[in-house]
């Protein structure tokens, strides 16, 4: 009779002491907020960039067991766009899908993310990681608190309120927004006048006037429906002058916070998704054209001839700045310029 009482005593706390473990499980998983700018979607539709951060944290709860939960932000929805990367810094934002060259003016050095005329292929861009420009580059964020996670680079173009923005000369007088210190250098050289507005506040920039063009990413060019008032689009999909480095980057904090298995499953996914990130920007730099072409903009590409003669301004004003503001800027330019 004790015995029986035992077991149905055992039976009976069972699924009590079961619900305590699951219970004990979700508390000690950490949960882990990715912010970005661009607009929200699902893990199979919307900006790639929006997607990309949701198969991430798909696959690395999947691959820690649980241990790791995320939540994400997109729009800016948790705080400013600028704001992310000092966040970063401090601990106070966990990861950020981010344009590197945003923080150039907190770490100059960052603006070599875009550089006019510095990368012209993707092929190029991603030679960076192994070379010694990315591996400089690494430790230069991870000195300041950050870590790369996924390389993402994108090719760009440009949409206009008016006329096609392809030559030089066709930027005169022209109010338009380049996305980084160096770009919007080569675009006031070439007459252009600059306004700086990170990608998300285009739209009312250029509905309201303030804009008249605005060179970013095809990506970017597609979600954030600048075809609606646009009646030219320069796109990038053989030549462009503009690619930036946009990588999936986590506070070094938090990283170190981690256990190895969590380290790793983060890396490892991280540079798998590397190739999702080349696949899908392509395909917008592809799929742009008609998407304005829909709306009866008018449609141009740049031809090689074209972005050598934008390479010379850029060399000329944006380049020599950017070696001449510290000795580090001068070491990273012509670490860049090494990768052929």
């Amino acid at each position: 009779m004790t015995n029986r009482r035992s077991v149905l005593k055992s039976l009976a706390a069972a699924p009590a002491a079961f619900s305590i473990s699951r219970f004990a499980k979700a508390a000690d998983a950490k949960v882990i907020k990715i912010s970005h700018q661009f607009p929200g979607g699902t893990a199979d539709s919307g900006d790639f960039r929006d997607r990309l951060t949701r198969k991430f944290a798909t696959e690395v709860e999947k691959r820690t067991n649980g241990t790791l939960k995320f939540e994400i932000y997109p729009g800016s929805s948790l705080m400013k766009t600028v704001a992310q990367f000092s966040a970063l810094r401090k601990g106070a934002l966990d990861m950020s899908l981010y344009p590197l060259a945003y923080a150039g003016g907190e770490v100059q050095e960052l603006n070599i993310g875009l550089m006019p005329c510095m990368v012209t292929s993707y092929e190029q861009g991603f030679a960076w990681k192994k070379k010694p420009i990315g591996i400089e580059l690494e430790k230069l964020l991870e000195a300041r608190g950050v870590k790369i996670i996924t390389w993402i680079w994108q090719a760009g173009g440009t949409a206009s309120r008016s006329i096609p923005v392809v030559e030089p000369a066709d930027v005169k007088g022209l109010k338009i927004r380049g996305g980084s210190r160096e770009m919007d250098l080569m675009l006031k050289a070439a007459g252009g006048i600059i306004s700086s507005v990170p990608s998300n506040e285009v739209y009312p920039a250029m509905q309201t006037g303030s804009l008249d063009a605005a060179v970013t990413s095809s990506t970017s060019l597609i979600s954030f429906r600048l075809e609606e008032i646009s009646k030219a689009l320069t796109s990038g999909v053989n030549k462009s002058f503009w690619y930036m480095l946009e990588p999936l980057l986590m506070s070094k904090q938090v990283f170190d916070a981690l256990t190895p298995a969590q380290q790793k499953a983060v890396m490892d996914v991280g540079q798998e998704l590397e190739a999702f990130a080349t696949s899908n920007a392509k395909l917008d730099d592809s799929a742009v054209g008609a998407v304005y072409k829909r709306v009866n903009a008018k449609v141009v590409e740049m031809s090689d001839a074209t972005v050598n003669r934008w390479r010379k301004i850029a060399e000329e004003a944006a380049w020599t700045d950017f070696s001449k503001r510290n000795a580090e800027c001068e070491r990273f330019l012509k670490l860049a310029k090494a990768v052929a």
